[in-house]
């Protein structure tokens, strides 16, 4: 519930990331029942609630999208703005009356996707990971590149090749794999940058001129998904 439905914009309305500010990886976020806390080094802890339905919007920027949004207020503004040191910050959400479609090159029936670069779902084996992580020098956890989905009990980049699958009772295609940008190369707990993993995925998983790494999933009906649900390879 509420993933990826909060984004930060800047004064253009265009969607802010750790691509181009890093620092933002140490932005850590706790629920809290309705509410929301946000926790950053050397700032006073920041609540958070849902917008109510009449709170004022504005059209957002995400890729090649526009989106309407609401703003989340000024303390969050205000805070996010000092955090950054960008001036003009804003917080903004969701909500279920804005839509957002999946790239219609790979969507059958107009589905859609919250905030997410572009997928509702990106899912990853345990075994692509160990096998990259075989080859670097130090290796890295799974929460470095952000899946919703890890299957375990898999060859190396055996989802390379499923085309539709079943998790528990919800079936899913597959739509396309998962090109990696250089958020993956952010160390979550310092905010550091460095070259890996894409120096390494590079030597090994680059084509088209970009380093690919997971699938990109798109579910075909809603669901309850659990962790231990069996996964079947239908495609």
């Amino acid at each position: 519930m509420h993933d990826r439905r909060w984004m930060l914009i800047d004064e253009s309305g265009r969607f802010i990331t750790q691509r181009q500010h890093p620092r933002l990886a140490l932005v850590k976020v706790f629920p809290t029942g309705s509410r929301w806390q946000i926790h950053a080094p050397d700032e006073p802890d920041l609540q958070i609630e849902l917008p109510e339905s009449d709170a004022p919007t504005q059209s957002v920027i995400v890729w090649q999208d526009t989106v309407e949004a609401q703003i989340s207020g000024t303390a969050a503004a205000e805070w996010f703005s000092r955090f950054t040191g960008i001036a003009g910050v804003q917080l903004v959400y969701m909500p279920e009356t804005s839509s957002r479609r999946v790239d219609q090159k790979y969507a059958a029936n107009n589905e859609i996707v919250s905030f997410a670069d572009g997928f509702p779902f990106l899912l990853i084996s345990q075994a692509s990971l160990d096998d990259l992580n075989s080859r670097m020098a130090e290796p890295l956890p799974m929460s470095r590149f952000r899946p919703n989905l890890v299957v375990e009990d898999t060859a190396a980049f055996a989802e390379d090749d499923w085309k539709r699958i079943r998790v528990g009772d919800l079936t899913f295609q597959v739509a396309k794999p998962c090109s990696r940008c250089k958020v993956t190369t952010v160390d979550p707990f310092t905010a550091e940058t460095g070259k890996e993993p894409l120096k390494t995925l590079a030597s090994y998983r680059r084509w088209d001129n970009e380093v690919w790494f997971g699938m990109n999933l798109i579910h075909e009906q809603t669901g309850m998904l659990r962790v231990g649900d069996e996964v079947e390879i239908l495609e």
